[in-house]
């Protein structure tokens, strides 16, 4: 059984950093995909950020490039989405989703979800 256990939320002052992390288990097989979406109140969710497990390759939406970098730990299993200079704009509620084979950025593609984790930016 597939899970995703997010951690790492929490409220910083604009222009501050804060790292989540989102540990997987249950997946076989290296073969899957792991991304970050957001959900701002009385939003849509967005599209963070993907990482393609088995090659570490990474894709980001145009509101976090070059602010926002995904990564993950030597084995594979736990995904870090370091965020800095956040903004305002950026208090949502992040989940990590995975799904098997290749990454997408639409959130009906991922079958699994963790519970999400609560960011506020705000001073």
């Amino acid at each position: 059984q597939v899970q995703l256990v997010e951690s790492g939320g929490g409220s910083v002052q604009p222009g501050g950093s804060l790292r989540l992390s989102c540990a997987a288990s249950g997946y076989t097989t290296s073969y899957y995909c792991m991304a970050w979406f957001r959900q701002g109140s009385g939003k849509e969710r967005e599209f963070i950020a993907n990482v393609y497990n088995h090659r570490g390759t990474t894709y980001y939406g145009d509101s976090v490039k070059g602010r926002f970098t995904i990564s993950q730990d030597n084995f594979k299993s736990t995904k870090y989405l370091q965020m800095n200079s956040l903004k305002p704009e950026d208090t949502a509620m992040y989940y990590c989703a995975a799904r098997w084979g290749g990454c997408t950025t639409y959130e009906g593609d991922f079958r699994d979800w963790g519970q999400g984790t609560q960011v506020t930016v705000s001073s």
